[in-house]
């Protein structure tokens, strides 16, 4: 796995995300660009605002049992998964918005770096290890950014 906290590799991702054009459609899927990047960026956001409900503690203990390892492990996404209905994005979104967004984020976890994630809460697995929040931030990323061919 990739290391989302060297500045090469955040680079490199920030770079396939500028190759993406409002008008770039998926090689599998229903998201367009826009929305993709919207649905992306409900990772940062659940990482650094408030602004996603946290899960009981019931739900939580389910994620964490049937979830966690998928999300934060080092097996790619296979095309196509089901996702959280948190991260499902139906309607149009602002590219240029979005994408900001993203590389916004992506800049801001680079320049934190590793440590700052190391033991850190997540909304929805508890503490995580390095490894795993950087698993989990670049596997998704480059999954998705694949999808669409950058």
């Amino acid at each position: 796995m990739k290391n989302i906290f060297d500045l090469n590799e955040t680079n490199a991702l920030i770079s396939r995300i500028n190759k993406l054009e409002p008008s770039t459609k998926p090689l599998w899927g229903k998201m367009s660009a826009d929305q993709m990047l919207a649905h992306c960026n409900v990772t940062y956001e659940m990482a650094f605002e408030d602004k996603h409900k946290k899960p009981n503690g019931f739900a939580k203990l389910m994620l964490k049992l049937f979830v966690k390892n998928t999300v934060v492990g080092e097996k790619p996404y296979k095309k196509n998964s089901r996702t959280a209905p948190q991260f499902l994005i139906v309607d149009a979104r602002n590219f240029e918005v979005e994408k900001e967004r993203l590389i916004n984020y992506l800049e801001k976890t680079q320049s934190l770096g590793e440590n700052y994630f190391d033991g850190k809460e997540s909304h929805s697995f508890g503490k995580l290890t390095k490894q795993e929040w950087n698993n989990m931030f670049y596997k998704h990323l480059d999954h998705h950014l694949t999808q669409f061919g950058v």
